[in-house]
């Protein structure tokens, strides 16, 4: 029995070893998470979780791995001594964070946690990237050897897939009791297999946005190319509207629901259809039940939108008074209405437009420049140059911004 014990490695001198070594891992680790929150750039920003392995989950790693080991050395190296944990907002992300670890540090192994799991199996998921210790990451100052070899263990996973591993670790890894029966093992399964979706889900809505959001860009570039065609380019020449194009109320267009709606009809106005993009405009507004006002409010922007395009101003400007009836913050819709009345030559009306947009939100470089721009034609300099230096104060610094600076300078007689 006593060469048993004393065949056993030292608990407490490896503990005192170990100890003397937690203070360097924990300025390690800070300094490599200090260095991923700096060379990391995503679309949403991650959450950061770092630790240094507590001794007791370390000494009994070291005896089920390494026990001969440890006998002979009282510091024994393991992969995950230090851990770093990303956690993403996106199934996206996941690859995107890898590949910039793998940019910016050493890697020496990547490995793909749950990813041969079958669907009726309920671990966690997860990437596990090994990366060397950057040099700029070592302590400054450090009395004790540290292996070559050391490394940091980082993880990347979903807010989810997070959640789930926080979960499984206290029902299954920490308990004493696993979950031999079926009826629960299935319950667990089926957890893992919804919070699975849910990511899935996530991504799709997520990949929707992004699809729409590049539609509505496009779409708001032409708008505004076309408004500074005819604002900052005209002579004071009246402009003629249209007259109004019928919307047949009888339409094929009636599958999807309100947001595939509004892709199509953004999509229809970027690829110059725009009399379906009103079409499908219109049906959403005189849909029923009637849509809830931010809906309208949106709708009713986006189709004030679709006329300007026509060159049917008066429906445009109609459209674009209706949004902020539904929608009273609406900032856009406001500058929409100044943008369509300062063609329209109404610069007193176009300028409670413009300042009722900058009211709500302050910081719109081109609503002080359109303004200003208004306030010069009824030739009131001091407001004009007031407005025109506050859209360069706040960044707007285009040729169109500084000719117009240049002639209010001339007008106060000063040089630039």
């Amino acid at each position: 029995m006593e060469n048993f014990v004393n065949s056993l490695p030292s608990k407490n001198n490896i503990k005192v070893t170990y100890e003397s070594y937690k203070p360097v891992f924990s300025e390690i680790v800070t300094n490599v998470e200090n260095k991923l929150r700096k060379t990391l750039q995503l679309s949403s920003n991650p959450t950061y979780k770092s630790r240094v392995k507590s001794f007791n989950s370390y000494y009994r790693k070291v005896l089920r791995l390494k026990g001969e080991e440890a006998e002979k050395n009282n510091f024994v190296e393991l992969t995950d001594m230090m851990g770093i944990r990303v956690i993403c907002a996106f199934l996206e992300d996941l690859s995107e964070v890898e590949q910039q670890i793998k940019d910016n540090f050493v890697v020496k192994e990547v490995e793909y946690k749950g990813a041969q799991q079958s669907f009726r199996e309920f671990g966690y998921e997860s990437v596990h990237v090994l990366v060397s210790i950057p040099k700029d990451c070592m302590p400054k100052k450090c009395d004790l050897p540290l292996p070559e070899t050391l490394v940091c263990e980082i993880q990347i996973r979903t807010i989810l897939q997070d959640a789930w591993a926080e979960v499984e670790h206290e029902l299954i890894y920490k308990s004493e009791f696993t979950p031999f029966d079926m009826p629960l093992r299935r319950k667990l399964a089926s957890m893992n297999a919804s919070l699975t979706l849910a990511d899935i889900i996530f991504q799709e809505i997520r990949d929707y946005q992004k699809k729409l959001q590049g539609e509505v860009e496009a779409r708001r570039a032409s708008f505004y190319e076309k408004a500074d065609e005819l604002t900052l380019s005209s002579n004071g020449k009246k402009i003629e509207n249209p007259e109004p194009k019928s919307i047949s109320r009888v339409s094929p267009y009636v599958h999807g629901t309100i947001d595939d709606m509004i892709l199509e009809a953004i999509q229809a106005h970027n690829h110059g259809d725009l009399e379906k993009a009103v079409e499908i405009y219109s049906i959403i507004i005189n849909s029923e039940p009637t849509p809830a006002a931010p809906v309208l409010a949106v709708i009713h922007k986006h189709r004030g939108m679709a006329y300007f395009s026509q060159n049917n101003y008066t429906a445009s400007l109609e459209d674009f008074q209706k949004s902020v009836v539904y929608d009273p913050n609406a900032f856009r819709s406001y500058y929409y209405i100044g943008i369509v009345l300062s063609i329209m030559n109404k610069h007193e009306e176009a300028i409670a437009a413009y300042s009722e947009s900058i009211r709500i939100n302050e910081y719109q470089s081109h609503a002080h420049f359109r303004r200003a721009v208004s306030y010069y034609k009824l030739g009131d300099f001091d407001n004009a140059l007031k407005d025109v230096t506050d859209a360069q104060s706040l960044g707007l610094n285009d040729a169109e911004t500084e000719n117009l600076h240049a002639k209010l300078m001339e007008k106060f007689g000063m040089k630039m």
